[in-house]
């Protein structure tokens, strides 16, 4: 079964070096993985989604244009 996880979750186990309000810039920004928002104070994010967002992220170089997802 697929697991909800917490942003801190998130940038612990699936984004090293990347910071809970970094996370949340990206959620403002629009450009993040998926998540939901069960109340307004709660973000989750699906493990799977945000894996399969990173997916999306692959370069085979630095110079490499980021893909209109």
């Amino acid at each position: 079964m697929d697991r909800n996880m917490t942003p801190q979750q998130v940038c612990d186990e699936l984004l090293p070096g990347l910071t809970p309000a970094g996370l949340a810039q990206m959620r403002f920004r629009g450009d993040g993985p998926p998540f939901r928002k069960p109340t307004p104070r709660k973000v989750l994010y699906v493990e799977s989604e945000v894996r399969e967002w990173l997916d999306t992220k692959k370069r085979t170089s630095t110079a490499d244009k980021a893909l209109a997802s």
